[in-house]
């Protein structure tokens, strides 16, 4: 059973992270801080090391020396991204941005104790068998792809990435929000020639528009207010792997033309610098809206557009993948129930149906919400349509009539707002907003999580968190 390091002052994510590596059988040890660490441990004995980067006394980075080769995942947050950039030049193995949810976690654990362990003994096409937590969606009939589902476009899906990930050319991956398009890209980077170098994912909607260049590209000393040291951007820190733009549609015509130049030229010039550095990337970037039409209208570079429509792979929505949404629902329902340690969950025939014929407006992030709240609120072994919290009649839903965690009336928003043991990383997210959206704004919320509003109303959105309508937090 791999031994895993968590190092991270906040005990309510200490707590929940150590319990949800318990529960995928994982061996957990934990401590505060690097000095409680040393003292308490033999740091290099450990297959893995978790630490968050910003700690009391010496930053988590420290780990990465002390663990003599121990390969050390950094959790940060968004306002630190480039810290996280230095820390993974310094040999950190990867980094993870909060606040991340339980299937981000255990994708990024797998993948690296399923590298280290090749690395060490196993031939490169083998894995251990507790690939199984790499996230949900994993199926041994797809092996290495890691995606469930066998409907016919599925299939096909299958076949162009094995075709194409052996490749260096950039790809575009289309598909509806929710359908699981970084699945896609991390099959591709899996089975690239570039898997033992790191891929690099970035939501362009979710760094603020000033800063999303700096970030990409890097920049010097004093090329802008508040610039004191010279900074790597994230092309920089994929050199040599896989750059996975998600949401490429939000980025700013500037910062398209400095990513251009990337595909063009292999080079990137950091801001204020007159000087340009060669780079080896490949990029995969995905999208839900139509770049075509776009470009037509001059929010997207057509010449951008042509560059990374070299390989283009759609991913189909969930409604038209057929019996695929039971075979999914089905193993969430297995992930679900084994968080909360029941085994005798079923779904009653008229849940089957219900999943089989619901729209799924929200795709495969949405059905997960869904049998989340159903397994939650379970009284019996038999999982009803009416837990799942749909109605299968209502063929065009509006936009903010999104299925999820719902706070209950009354109850739910927690008479009691103190943290308990048990929190998940989605709970400590979904109790810090209620606790705080009484008081705070939007935006201080979101400084505060260390993520943007954007994407702070995407979790509220994905997690069925409603946003208060009166006092301080109605901020537009």
């Amino acid at each position: 059973m791999p031994h895993i390091l968590i190092v991270e002052d906040e005990t309510i994510i200490r707590s929940a992270l150590r319990r949800l590596l318990e529960r995928n059988q994982y061996q957990v040890s934990e401590a505060g801080s690097v000095q409680e660490a040393q003292e308490r441990f033999s740091i290099p004995t450990f297959d893995l090391i978790v630490s968050d980067l910003r700690l009391p006394g010496a930053p988590g980075t420290e780990l990465i020396k002390l663990g003599q080769g121990t390969p050390v995942l950094i959790m940060t947050s968004y306002a630190s991204l480039r810290s996280a950039v230095d820390s993974m030049k310094m040999g950190a193995v990867d980094y993870i941005a909060k606040p991340f949810d339980h299937d981000e976690m255990l994708q990024a654990v797998a993948r690296i104790l399923r590298d280290r362990q090749s690395a060490s003994s196993a031939p490169a096409e083998q894995r251990p068998a507790g690939k199984t937590a790499d996230k949900p969606g994993v199926d041994n009939s797809n092996g290495e792809i890691g995606i469930i589902g066998s409907c016919p476009p599925m299939q096909d899906l299958y076949s162009k990435i094995r075709k194409v990930a052996p490749t260096d050319s950039n790809v575009l991956i289309q598909g509806e929000s929710g359908t699981g398009k970084e699945l896609v890209a991390r099959a591709l980077h899996n089975l690239s020639k570039r898997a033992k170098a790191p891929m690099i994912s970035v939501n362009c909607a979710a760094i603020p528009e000033s800063l999303i260049e700096s970030e990409l590209f890097g920049h010097e000393k004093g090329a802008f207010t508040g610039a004191s040291a010279g900074r790597a951007g994230l092309v920089e820190a994929a050199d040599g792997g896989t750059l996975f733009l998600d949401e490429i549609g939000e980025l700013p015509l500037e910062a398209q033309a400095r990513l251009l130049r990337v595909l063009q030229e292999g080079e990137i010039r950091r801001v204020g610098s007159v000087q340009s550095q060669k780079v080896d990337v490949r990029l995969i970037a995905a999208t839900h809206r139509d770049l075509k039409s776009l470009a037509k209208i001059g929010q997207f570079r057509e010449d951008l557009y042509y560059r990374l429509h070299v390989i283009a792979l759609k991913l189909p929505a969930l409604r038209e993948r057929g019996a695929d949404v039971n075979e999914i629902a089905n193993a969430f329902l297995l992930r679900q129930s084994a968080r909360i340690n029941r085994t005798d969950l079923k779904f009653a025939p008229d849940a089957e149906q219900a999943i089989r014929h619901y729209s799924w407006p929200g795709n495969v992030r949405e059905l997960e919400n869904a049998v989340e709240r159903a397994v939650i609120l379970s009284e019996s072994p038999e999982i009803s349509a009416e837990l799942l919290g749909i109605d299968i009649e209502l063929s065009d839903l509006e936009d903010d009539d999104f299925i999820g965690l719902a706070p209950q009336q009354g109850g739910g928003s927690n008479t009691s707002h103190e943290p308990t043991e048990d929190l998940s990383l989605e709970d400590y997210f979904q109790h810090f907003v209620l606790e705080h959206q009484d008081h705070m704004t939007e935006t201080e919320l979101a400084r505060k999580l260390g993520v943007s509003r954007k994407c702070l109303w995407e979790r509220r959105q994905r997690l069925g968190i409603p946003r208060r309508k009166t006092g301080v937090a109605s901020e537009s």
